[in-house]
């Protein structure tokens, strides 16, 4: 028989680790519609020569000058294609909070997967402005690698959800 604090713990930590699944599980569906949004794009969408960002010599400035531009200003669907990856750009960031307490997977699953949310997003601008086809190839890559993160998140939440810390990845 395992002493009730024991139990307690095991408990709270399934829990978590079921909230740690469904946040991976959330994230893979936002980035699917990411996905979507972005085929729109790319089959709808022909962005101007010329709008605030264009060409610019200082990436940084330029890749802000753009996104700010696109999405009040762009054609619809590269804005929604914009907004909606600042959105998952915060909801990658805010879900590295949850995996405080959890595996070293669960965690280098989360942060690896915010940061190709913001390795997209850098390259979505750069396309937004420079219209290499490049930087749209390296978005679609970094897409790939977060969700690829985000399916192995769940895998590694659902192994702890079982509550057999044996079984743990990491």
């Amino acid at each position: 028989m395992r002493p009730v604090g024991e139990a307690t713990r095991r408990g709270g930590r399934g829990i978590q680790a079921s909230r740690l699944l469904a946040v991976n599980f959330v994230a893979c569906l936002l980035l699917l519609i990411q996905y979507l949004l972005g085929m729109a794009v790319n089959i709808y969408v022909a962005l101007p020569a010329r709008h605030p960002g264009a060409g610019a010599t200082n990436y940084l400035a330029g890749a802000a000058s753009g996104v700010a531009w696109v999405i009040p200003h762009g054609p619809a669907w590269a804005a929604a294609h914009a907004a909606y990856g600042l959105a998952l750009l915060l909801a990658a960031l805010a879900s590295i909070t949850l995996t405080r307490g959890h595996s070293r997977a669960a965690i280098a699953t989360s942060v690896l997967g915010a940061l190709a949310i913001l390795g997209a997003a850098f390259n979505g601008a750069s396309f937004l402005n420079y219209e290499h086809a490049f930087s749209s190839m390296i978005m679609a890559g970094l897409w790939a690698l977060a969700l690829a993160c985000y399916l192995t998140g769940m895998f590694v939440a659902a192994r702890h959800a079982g509550g057999d810390p044996g079984r743990s990845l990491a």
